[in-house]
């Protein structure tokens, strides 16, 4: 494996505030997911961000906790050379030290902004200019690093068409 998709959904926009991941996916180059799950934040979910992704507490209460998941995550991410992350330095600072080593990590929104010479964009309007098809509900997990998936390969492809 080479190359590897990751989003998370979180309880609010900082982990140095006690924000905590409740549900994370990492799919495979292929778009096959290797790891699609909620994350038991061990705290409640504010109602602003269910707004935006939908995860109750009551959705997340026999999850497993993120903790339990670093084994898997960690076992992955030892089988990859790169992880993309759509605003990776949103996503990175949710998880503890040393999670990602050995893996270089890519930013697709930065990316994004490079090959077709704009600002960063939200997730949604990139998906959108490279004809990404959702498969699930955006703001999710899973359909978000499928998005995500779609925008690095579009910037890949844009980028060796110019070279």
């Amino acid at each position: 494996m080479t190359t590897i998709y990751l989003d998370t959904e979180t309880t609010g926009l900082s982990p140095a505030k006690g924000d905590r991941i409740v549900e994370l996916a990492i799919v495979d180059d292929g778009g096959v997911p290797l790891l699609d799950t909620l994350v038991n934040p061990g705290c409640p979910i504010p109602w602003y961000a269910r707004n935006v992704h939908g995860i109750s507490d009551e959705m997340v209460a026999g999850a497993p906790s993120l903790s339990a998941l670093l084994p898997r995550i960690r076992e992955i991410a030892a089988a990859s050379r790169t992880l993309v992350i759509y605003n990776a330095s949103f996503d990175l600072p949710f998880f503890p030290p040393g999670t990602w080593d050995g893996v270089e990590v890519r930013c697709a929104m930065r990316r994004f902004a490079d090959v077709n010479g704009t600002r960063w964009q939200k997730l949604d309007a990139a998906a959108r200019q490279v004809r990404h098809r959702w498969t699930g509900d955006k703001h999710r997990a899973l359909a978000d690093a499928l998005a995500a998936r779609s925008v690095w390969r579009w910037c890949e492809q844009k980028a060796r068409a110019s070279a």
